[in-house]
């Protein structure tokens, strides 16, 4: 694999619509299927339904749940389709992912008022990590927007304090339009990072933890798209249309003008 055509697929990938990114993605790995591994683990796209055949519950797919085709539901803890030796979550981080996927559908239901939210834990050798998803989509037709949010996070047991890292990202996607005003399309994404030393009790103060965590970093991620999105988008519809005709507005500019090389005399 050629490091610039990994990049060169990243920028471009960086450039085009974000709620595309998965038919666009496909078709870069078609090009160069060298890149698919690579790119599958870099790139964070909408995220995706499945529904779980033993329990008949919708989950969320990603790359931390897949083993090449098959992807694992939090429900049943059983990949789909079946894999031979796939590795599972031991004891302790499992019962942890369980908790942690109640607390999140709570969190979910509160803020969101509905949509799909999953949970994935795995072990590491010091500690373990997971990822939160969550994701809500709103409307059909001519009027709809989708949120999706990923937040991984790895933990590093210590005794009394852990080491918490915690990398979040949130893609939005909004459109609009008819015949009077024509078409709007809005998309994005945003990718913060923090990492912090929280006390640690028990493994249920874990669960507590990483659940303020996310918390905070989405609030903190709502207001920022909302001052990035809806505040710049506010300020171009305002500069495009006037409810002042154009002789006044010129007045009152000339005025301003008149002014300040008055105070500059």
């Amino acid at each position: 694999m050629s490091s610039d055509q990994f990049d060169s697929a990243l920028d471009l990938l960086r450039r085009l619509p974000p709620h595309s990114t998965s038919t666009n993605l496909n078709r870069i790995c078609a090009l160069a299927p060298d890149l698919t591994e690579d790119l599958l683990s870099s790139v964070d796209q909408p995220l995706q339904t499945r529904q779980c055949k033993k329990t008949k519950r919708d989950y969320l797919l990603c790359d931390y749940n897949r083993d090449g085709d098959s992807y694992r539901s939090p429900w049943s803890n059983e990949f789909e389709p079946e894999v031979e030796d796939a590795e599972f979550p031991s004891e302790r981080v499992r019962k942890m992912e369980i908790r942690m996927g109640e607390a999140v559908e709570i969190y979910r239901d509160l803020y969101y008022e509905g949509g799909v939210s999953s949970v994935y834990f795995w072990d590491l050798d010091d500690g373990f990590a997971g990822v939160v998803l969550l994701k809500k989509t709103t409307g059909k037709g001519s009027s709809e927007g989708g949120w999706d949010s990923i937040h991984v996070f790895e933990v590093i047991d210590r005794p009394r304090m852990s080491h918490y890292k915690l990398t979040s990202t949130v893609i939005l996607h909004l459109s609009t339009g008819n015949d009077a005003l024509g078409d709007m399309d809005l998309g994005g994404s945003m990718t913060r990072q923090i990492e912090q030393d929280m006390p640690v009790h028990d493994d249920a103060s874990h669960i507590v933890n990483v659940g303020k965590l996310v918390e905070d970093m989405e609030s903190k991620m709502r207001n920022l798209l909302q001052e990035v999105y809806f505040g710049k988008a506010k300020d171009i519809v305002g500069e495009l249309r006037s409810t002042q005709p154009l002789t006044e507005a010129t007045k009152e500019k000339a005025t301003h003008q008149e002014m300040i090389n008055s105070m500059k005399r």
